[in-house]
């Protein structure tokens, strides 16, 4: 199962702690992580083993919504940030489109994706 982690500066630390405390599901499912370039990052230096994709504000958003277009990605963790504006919005807005079009469950916030975690 793959699963995309995406999490706008203000909650990258919210996605850290989230993959901490489900990391004895994440690997016992085997699930492979791919995420936007920075969330990556941050997870890689938890210890998370993760393909990494450009930043979201440099297209990384949309190239995870190809993936889910394409039928390869099965759940999007999207921590995003109400508070702030983005400028690549438009791509955002596509790739939340393309999980409801291709019927991918979709979390965009911490509440939601407990409960698809422990849906697995």
């Amino acid at each position: 199962m793959e699963i995309a982690i995406i999490a706008h500066d203000g909650k990258k630390a919210e996605m850290v702690q989230f993959l901490n405390e489900h990391k004895t599901v994440l690997h016992q499912k085997n699930i492979k992580l791919i995420a936007t370039g920075t969330t990556g990052t941050n997870a890689e230096k938890a210890g998370f083993e993760v393909t990494k994709y450009l930043s979201g504000p440099l297209g990384g958003d949309a190239q995870i919504a190809a993936r889910v277009a394409e039928g390869k990605c099965n759940m999007v963790l999207f921590f995003r940030d109400p508070h702030e504006k983005h400028p690549h919005e438009p791509d955002i807005t596509m790739l939340l489109r393309l999980c409801d079009v291709h019927n991918i469950p979709l979390a965009t916030n911490l509440a939601t994706a407990e409960l698809l975690i422990q849906s697995i």
